[in-house]
């Protein structure tokens, strides 16, 4: 499916319901005064997971990307297929449909929001934040969490139908089998810095966390918006990489 026109619109609506679910179980867990309030971790981590579900369900045409990381490693392990221009496509359709959904999100829980006396939760609800602060190795968990989630999905690729016209991306492991390996990396390797382990779902809703007029909002953090942009990047273009010696091609199909 070459169709950039549909590529973008579906990502963006995948996106959308990513964040929208993905941030709206965070807010449910930190905000005040909410039903689920203090549900936990593991809450959060089946939440995302998902939330992911329903991302991928809804951008299956795409190929269901909705993660910047997993274009660019996609497109490093396999370049013919993934030239930059269509890249962009689907990183620009990413962005926004990350910060829509935090903006849904906001909606959602707009009294809440109101009502919860700290800046951090808030911030939390929208974006990632490290559990210790040290901007190196927070950069080393993004970037083993994300190359797991890439490494897989390549592999999941490689695994299937060669004659297969389900585009490349987290459509290649189908819905429930990416749900899962989410999970997965949240229970596993989450609790470092919350695993963005994709550069537009923290981006988007900063940048949402910053524009929109929350109340007693406070500070959106943006000393480290990088680690988890650049941390996802370097494991998705690590994980495109390793897949060629580390993974078998499809030689039997």
């Amino acid at each position: 499916m070459d169709n950039l026109g549909l590529i973008f619109l579906s990502e963006i609506v995948g996106t959308f319901l990513l964040v929208l679910l993905g941030t709206g179980v965070v807010a449910n867990v930190a905000l005040t005064k909410t039903k689920g309030f203090n549900g936990g971790f593991l809450l959060v981590n089946f939440g995302w997971g998902l939330a992911v579900f329903a991302g991928v369900t809804a951008s299956y045409s795409s190929g269901a990307h909705l993660n910047p990381a997993v274009t660019i490693g996609l497109a490093v392990n396999d370049p013919h297929s993934f030239p930059i221009g269509k890249v962009l496509v689907y990183i620009a359709a990413q962005l926004i449909g990350a910060f829509l959904g935090a903006i849904g999100c906001w909606l959602a829980y707009k009294q809440h929001f109101d009502e919860e006396p700290d800046p951090a939760n808030k911030l939390g609800v929208f974006s990632t934040g490290p559990a210790i602060r040290n901007y190196a190795w927070n950069l080393v968990t993004e970037v083993i969490g994300t190359f797991v989630l890439v490494f897989v999905v390549i592999a999941f690729g490689r695994g299937g139908d060669a004659g297969s016209a389900t585009p490349a991306g987290l459509a290649a492991l189908g819905a429930i089998p990416v749900a899962l390996l989410v999970v997965a990396i949240g229970a596993s390797l989450g609790g470092p810095t919350g695993y963005a382990i994709n550069p537009a779902r923290d981006l988007g809703p900063r940048i949402a966390h910053f524009i929109l007029p929350i109340k007693g909002k406070g500070s959106s953090d943006w000393s480290y918006s990088w680690v988890p942009v650049i941390g996802p990047i370097l494991g998705g273009v690590i994980a495109g990489l390793l897949a060629h010696p580390l993974l078998p091609l499809i030689a039997s199909k």
